[in-house]
């Protein structure tokens, strides 16, 4: 295993009721800004609760987080944020919700143009403190300092990563998740098995101990991702894809192993360009990815196989080919496509994606790469 270092400064509060608990966990006489999306949470109590776990406090609103959290969106509210003068952001919602409020934390006292945190890397000096309150489990967000954000006027979709942006502290209660749609389960099962895998399905690192909580990980999705949707008030199959969800990303899966995230790019590029899911863009492009970089990859697609699907027959060639089908296949069972034909989407699109591969650069993929992977999947 190579040096690295790992923080993870976040308060994770999960189970049944436990959005009563923020009362004890934002700062006394703070002035609060409620952040959320589309408006679900006044649908299925979970507003209800915060509204009530805030009395006492002085807090304002701000809704209309897109799924693939805008640019301009998270603008209007810093500029809510500093006319009110706020101090503290409560995130109520999924992944989206959470990404655009720690790009609006970081943007309030950010000196410059705040795009430049994200297309420039330009260094965080301060953020607005944010708490979680957790309805969709997918992107680990709740656990990370990490940010996705779209930017509408130049279709672009990128990322940004600081560690004041973790979370004070993130609420998990799985009771939130039960009224949520089939498509958005399937895409936040999908997501988090990714995130797996970008961290998994490399170079062998001499680190057995994350590969084996890399595939319990896996294990639990494959086992417990359909489940949620055949039986979605099971709470204790809802506690164990949230948690799943959670522990793929915050951080213990990466320590000391190479890490490529070339199917989340190139999925980000078909997100800003052509509107898919998130989670639909990944089990489109994983398996191409898998393919195209099938020589880095071999070892381990041949452990996942063996470990997490139980394949033993056959030549190391075969047993690889079946592992990439079995993980294609989960995504299907799910109910996830995974080509990009059944969006409506041709070949006509891959020139496009890999150009701003070819203009970006990519650490472990190249435009050439990005045309074969998308190939395979139209």
């Amino acid at each position: 295993m190579e040096n690295f270092s790992y923080l993870n400064p976040v308060k994770i509060i999960f189970g049944r009721q436990t959005i009563a608990k923020l009362t004890n966990e934002i700062p006394s006489g703070a002035k609060v800004l409620v952040t959320y999306g589309g408006g679900s949470i006044k649908k299925n109590g979970v507003y209800e609760q915060v509204k009530a776990s805030l009395t006492g406090f002085d807090w304002l609103e701000f809704g209309g987080i897109e799924p693939n959290p805008r640019y301009e969106t998270c603008m209007k509210a810093v500029e809510l944020i500093r006319k009110e003068k706020v101090t503290f952001l409560l995130a109520v919602g999924g992944g989206s919700v959470a990404d655009g409020t720690k790009l609006i934390a970081a943007a309030v006292n950010f000196e410059g143009n705040p795009w430049d945190i994200i297309a420039r890397h330009a260094p965080v000096a301060s953020a607005l403190p944010i708490g979680v309150v957790l309805t969709l489990p997918a992107t680990g967000t709740e656990m990370n300092g990490n940010s996705v954000i779209t930017r509408a006027a130049t279709q672009e979709k990128l990322s940004f990563s600081s560690p004041l942006v973790y979370p004070k502290f993130s609420i998990l209660d799985p009771e939130t998740t039960y009224s949520l749609p089939p498509r958005q389960v399937s895409n936040g099962v999908v997501d988090a098995f990714v995130h797996v895998a970008e961290q998994y399905i490399n170079p062998p690192a001499s680190a057995p101990l994350q590969d084996y909580y890399a595939e319990s990980i896996l294990k639990v999705l494959i086992e417990e991702g359909p489940k949620a949707l055949s039986a979605p008030n099971d709470y204790s199959v809802r506690a164990n894809v949230m948690w799943a969800a959670t522990m793929a990303l915050n951080g213990l899966i990466g320590c000391g192993v190479p890490q490529d995230w070339s199917t989340h790019d190139i999925g980000h590029e078909l997100t800003a360009l052509h509107g898919l899911d998130h989670g639909q863009t990944l089990a489109v492009v994983m398996p191409g990815v898998w393919r195209t970089l099938r020589a880095q990859k071999f070892e381990k697609l041949l452990q996942m196989g063996k470990r997490v699907f139980g394949i033993t027959n056959g030549a190391p060639e075969a047993r690889v080919e079946a592992a990439i089908d079995a993980t294609e296949n989960f995504f299907r069972s799910l109910g996830t496509k995974t080509r990009l034909s059944e969006y409506g989407l041709d070949a006509s699109i891959i020139e496009p994606v890999a150009q701003r591969f070819a203009v970006r650069g990519h650490a472990f993929i190249t435009a050439d790469m990005v045309r074969e992977a998308l190939r395979q999947r139209v």
